[in-house]
């Protein structure tokens, strides 16, 4: 369990009726997206309030109507899931500061200026979001937030989502200690071991980290290795 000074309230009304939890907010806001939690992990006590900043806990009889059952973990579930996180103005900064970042670094991965073939800087999708205004809600899923941002940015910078088919081959050298960290960071479709040792391979990997990837080749076989761009897949 979390400590009482780093909870805040998760609160669900129904049925006419209040149920409070105090909850460590950033483990809460992952945990309504999906992520799998332990509950344990979350609450900073295993109650159930009426109102928790007097210490008032529901009733059984309560709980039972409503939620048609006392157990805990089923009951603390539903509350994150359905109900609301309340935060002070300086969590809910912090939280907004934190995905906004996830966004903007998901877009810089994954999408290119199509007109150059090359991902926008953070920088750059940064100040369009600012342009457009983009509103980030902490409890949002990632992939909804991107969607959307992606729908406000188009209008002001040229963006699309892209992946790029590579041929790579890694000399004999190098093969072993590449293999690991190509198959990291790309999807391989397909590979084989030629008979003097090298290793060749057909990969995916987000267009926005072409460069990245590049210089992950040119470090592990020590500029040796070649990579050809098959084409783009949008």
């Amino acid at each position: 369990m979390i400590p009482l000074d780093k909870a805040v309230v998760a609160r669900l009304e129904s049925h006419a009726e209040r149920f409070e939890l105090l909850v460590d907010p950033d483990e809460a806001s992952r945990f309504k997206q999906g992520e799998p939690i332990e509950i344990e992990d979350i609450v900073a006590a295993l109650n159930i309030f009426e109102n928790a900043s007097r210490g008032d806990r529901a009733s059984d009889e309560t709980l039972q109507k409503v939620f048609g059952t006392l157990d805990f973990p089923t009951i603390a579930k539903r509350i994150i899931e359905k109900g609301e996180i309340h935060l002070t103005s300086e969590q809910r900064r912090h939280l907004i500061a934190d995905k906004r970042k996830q966004v903007v670094n998901f877009i810089a991965r994954n999408a290119v200026n199509p007109q150059t073939g090359y991902p926008h800087p953070p920088t750059r999708i940064e100040m369009a979001m600012e342009e457009a205004r983009v509103n980030i809600d902490p409890f949002r899923h990632l992939d909804e937030l991107v969607k959307d941002t992606m729908k406000a940015l188009r209008p002001l910078i040229p963006i699309r989502f892209e992946e790029l088919r590579l041929a790579v081959k890694i000399p004999p050298d190098y093969a072993a200690k590449a293999y690991p960290e190509i198959q990291s960071g790309s999807v391989i479709e397909k590979d084989e071991w030629q008979r003097d040792g090298s290793w060749v391979c057909v990969v995916r990997i987000p267009a926005g980290i072409q460069n990245e990837f590049y210089t992950t080749i040119n470090r592990v076989t020590k500029g040796e290795g070649e990579v050809k761009k098959l084409n783009q897949i949008y």
